[in-house]
């Protein structure tokens, strides 16, 4: 499931390896088109648990740039 905290912050939470990897893929691509409009910051993965994870826009990551991390 993917739910939209805002424009710049998607959370992820699945339990099973496919649906992570396509809802990532997905919520990444989301991301990916506001950070284009705005040419300033890249996108952060963040892994907070093995079934939920965060992609945001980021402005500590590079335009262009994807960036992942666990916490």
């Amino acid at each position: 499931m993917i739910k939209r905290h805002s424009d710049v912050v998607l959370e992820i939470t699945a339990h099973d390896s496919d649906t992570i990897e396509n809802e990532l893929n997905t919520a990444v691509e989301i991301a990916r088109e506001h950070a284009v409009k705005e040419r300033r910051h890249g996108i952060l993965v963040t892994q907070h648990e093995y079934t939920r994870y965060t992609v945001a826009i980021s402005r500590d990551v590079p335009y262009g740039q994807t960036l992942e991390r666990r916490e």
